[in-house]
């Protein structure tokens, strides 16, 4: 009950920000491009609906504009050039599984097309030294040189005048550079040779989505979705930080990833939802249990626990959230404890002008409840400016983490430590070529951690790391 009071107020609070902000867009110039000043390269307007000269670009900004600019092009008999799960809203607004990211953000991507299909790549390669304690102040630290990785391929085409039907899938080649992770000091969750991940990122999954969605329109205002996921992700949390535009040139998960957006790979989801306007209400049936250590394989399904998540788009700017899920047994070391999770969120795109410019942040709360004095909550606040070549962003974070889940045995199970985190990094793109990008980067983090947990941590320990990264540039459409 009293996570459901919070959950209410979470909402109202959200309802009440964003309706004052649906004022302002109203008293204010609105910074996203517009029909008279649309975001082009190289070359103008289609020439005609369904038809564009060969080497057409178009450049997505996520307007309402720019959404009826391509619905007038598309046509009834053309693959689908909009949201996977909505005839009537803009790509920009997909994020992961069923989740809303603000239609204003970037995409970086690859896009081809038939006449009945739309298909859409992305993905992100970090190749980095990665070194976590760097003056050694206590004994958890260690340093690897590594490679986080993802792909994604998806497709979409229309059934009849009002379906479209939409396949995701997702792939991580993290389990060659180790099944223990990658090191993250305080990180948090799942298992490696039947002992708990203390310190260490856990690897993502060879198959960390294969999932297939039809969405009905009834009318412009007006959708209901299904959802299939093995594996998937339920209606629960945020987009999950690997596809924040905010996060997109940070390497770490974030260490409330267990308390915010954990359950992106989850084997066995299904979720049905509803839309009207800008809301969207859905509900999910998922397995709890959190992935195995056999990484290249695919997990039994039990569909054991439920979510529920309501979402609201008031401005193009902007994804507001709030969600609750009871999920049993996630734990295989502790399958007597099963978690309730509480999460709200608030996301933010913000087009600098046309072209690669863009500042996204994310302001997000989690809070896991396994019953008794076992209660941990999370913020997470994080931004990413992109002034075309160069980056700058950074992530603070504030959460609770108990003895026995920082495997601290001179406490009791439950004692919980406060631990803030700070990382701040910046990246600049050397080449592109073949419509990818290749930046260098540089991150550092500090973490200011309970004087408790210096005999163990140190005093305020220091991580550093050094990367390439690899990626698509900013998503063009040809036609």
């Amino acid at each position: 009950m009293h996570n459901q009071k919070i959950l209410l107020l979470l909402a109202i609070g959200l309802v009440s920000y964003s309706t004052q902000a649906q004022h302002e867009h109203h008293t204010q110039p609105d910074t996203v491009a517009t029909k008279e000043h649309p975001q082009t390269h190289d070359h103008t307007a289609a020439t005609g609906a369904g038809h564009a000269s060969p080497d057409h670009v178009m450049e997505m900004d996520g307007s309402a504009e720019s959404l009826q600019h391509m619905q007038l092009m598309q046509g009834d008999d053309h693959a689908p050039m909009s949201h996977s799960y909505s005839l009537s809203l803009p790509m920009t607004r997909n994020g992961s599984g069923t989740g809303w990211l603000p239609d204003a953000s970037p995409m970086y991507g690859y896009m081809a097309h038939s006449r009945k299909w739309m298909f859409m790549f992305h993905g992100n390669v970090f190749v980095r030294y990665n070194k976590q304690d760097l003056t050694n102040k206590g004994s958890r630290g260690d340093a690897k040189l590594d490679a986080p990785n993802w792909v994604m391929a998806m497709g979409q085409r229309r059934v009849g005048r009002r379906g479209l039907f939409h396949f995701n899938t997702m792939f991580s080649l993290d389990p060659l550079f180790g099944g223990a992770g990658y090191p993250l000091l305080f990180q948090t969750g799942e298992t490696f040779e039947g002992k708990p991940l203390v310190d260490r990122q856990h690897p993502h999954n060879l198959f960390s989505e294969l999932s297939i969605g039809y969405t009905h329109q009834f009318n412009p205002d007006v959708d209901a979705f299904v959802y299939l996921g093995y594996p998937g992700e339920p209606a629960l949390g945020p987009v999950a930080f690997m596809h924040r535009p905010s996060s997109q040139n940070n390497l770490d998960s974030p260490l409330g990833h267990h308390w915010q957006d954990a359950t992106h790979i989850t084997f066995g989801v299904a979720t049905l939802g509803f839309r009207y306007r800008a809301w969207k209400v859905e509900g999910s049936l998922f397995t709890g249990r959190e992935p195995g250590e056999a990484r290249y394989g695919l997990d039994r399904p039990r569909f054991d626990s439920y979510s529920y998540r309501l979402s609201y788009n008031p401005h193009p700017q902007w994804a507001l959230q709030v969600s609750q899920a009871y999920i049993k047994s996630p734990e295989p070391l502790e399958p007597d404890e099963n978690v309730r999770r509480t999460t709200a969120s608030a996301l933010h795109s913000l087009p600098l002008k046309p072209g690669n410019y863009n500042l996204t942040s994310a302001l997000i709360w989690g809070f896991n409840d396994a019953g008794g004095d076992h209660t941990e909550h999370s913020v997470t606040l994080e931004s990413n400016l992109q002034l075309n070549r160069f980056a700058v962003y950074g992530r603070y974070e504030w959460i609770q983490k108990s003895a026995g889940e920082l495997q601290v045995h001179e406490y009791d199970h439950d004692r919980l430590f406060g631990i803030n985190a700070l990382s701040i990094g910046t990246n600049y793109t050397l080449l592109r070529a073949w419509r990818a990008n290749l930046s260098v980067g540089v991150q550092g983090s500090i973490y200011l951690n309970d004087p408790l947990l210096h005999s163990v941590y140190g005093k305020n320990p220091l991580a550093g790391q050094i990367y390439v990264r690899i990626y698509p540039q900013l998503m063009r459409m040809r036609m």
